[in-house]
């Protein structure tokens, strides 16, 4: 297939790697380093994440976010326990049961909440709902920061459903495929709404951030990370040339270029908004907090705007919207481009 240059909407996962990023994996590069993660680049990488958190932490590198979100739930559970998410949640809908299958059967378990975040109250229902033997004792509390529909947890969100986690003794996990997004459009030191915020463990995400493959686990219950590596290595992540996963993030956190990419793209899903928010037709489903817009798009006009070469999502999850992600790379002319062409099919 011939790259015709043009940026779509699909996923932030289509866009490349970021200079940054690509400039300290070819720094990397040269000369030999020490395997399996008892490298420089590994041990700079995780301190600079400790710096980012303001806290000791551990840290861990992993290939991808369905290992990061899979194996730290892991290490939360016993096989007879479950794990509490909202029902849109990326673990229960795209990981394939992989978090069960993990965690060696541990049950996954359903909340609502309206615009993809958890009600606390949905907490208390779950675990009171049966607290007999032969059900699965609820143990720990997955939240998705941002959500599957680009909202976001604000810190005092996080505190209530931090206090329900307590008052059941749940441990909390944070998947943070986009974490860097909603830092950038909370405003907020990332320790507020994650170890301050009663998070355990977070799965910080890179990849759609501008990174080629990894992710961070960073525990910051230190306890609980206790042999995590095994775990890795057991899954199959333990990188033997680790230093290629590690070095990008040295590129994108020591200057703050995590941030400055989720400012980015953030900024191109409002403009977005703006744009298409006014045509005929066309409904917003939730509010824009992150990079990516969801709105209700006729399908006479999504088949069109495929004819036309551009490529995005729709019926996401089984959901009845499209699904419109901005990337790191995103340009002020791919937005506009894109919503002329919806104009243009919108009147017609």
């Amino acid at each position: 297939m011939t790259n015709t240059g043009r940026r779509h909407f699909a996923s932030d996962n289509y866009a490349g790697i970021c200079p940054e990023a690509f400039a300290a994996m070819t720094e990397a590069n040269h000369g030999h380093e020490v395997g399996y993660g008892d490298d420089t680049w590994t041990e700079q990488a995780a301190n600079l994440l400790r710096d980012v958190f303001e806290t000791p932490c551990e840290v861990f590198f992993v290939f991808n976010g369905t290992s990061a979100n899979s194996l730290s739930l892991a290490s939360l559970c016993q096989s007879y326990h479950s794990i509490l998410c909202h029902e849109m949640a990326h673990v229960e809908g795209s990981e394939c049961g992989a978090p069960e299958f993990f965690a060696n059967g541990t049950k996954v378990l359903l909340l609502d909440g309206p615009g993809g975040k958890i009600d606390p109250k949905s907490i208390e229902r779950a675990v009171n709902k049966r607290t007999d033997i032969h059900y699965p004792k609820p143990r720990a509390l997955s939240l998705t920061q941002a959500t599957e529909v680009g909202t976001l947890y604000s810190r005092d969100e996080l505190g209530a459903l931090a206090e329900e986690a307590r008052r059941y003794q749940l441990r909390i996990q944070m998947d943070g495929a986009r974490f860097a997004n909603a830092v950038a459009s909370l405003g907020v030191k990332p320790k507020e709404i994650t170890w301050q915020a009663g998070v355990d463990v977070l799965c910080f995400g890179g990849t759609k951030n501008g990174l080629a493959v990894g992710e961070a686990v960073v525990f910051f219950n230190l306890e609980l990370a206790k042999e995590f590596d095994y775990r890795c290595k057991q899954g199959g992540q333990l990188a033997s040339k680790m230093r290629f996963l590690s070095a990008p993030w040295v590129g994108m956190l020591q200057d703050g270029a995590w941030l400055r990419h989720a400012t980015h793209s953030n900024a191109m899903a409002k403009r977005l908004e703006a744009a298409i928010r006014p045509l005929p037709n066309i409904h917003i489903s939730y509010p824009v907090e992150s990079n990516a817009v969801f709105a209700r798009i006729p399908d006479k006009v999504t088949d069109a705007l495929h004819q036309r070469g551009w490529r995005f999502y729709t019926r996401v999850g089984g959901w009845d919207e499209s699904r419109l992600m901005c990337s790191w790379d995103t340009t002020p002319e791919d937005v506009d481009a894109f919503a002329r062409d919806m104009k243009e099919l919108s009147a017609g």
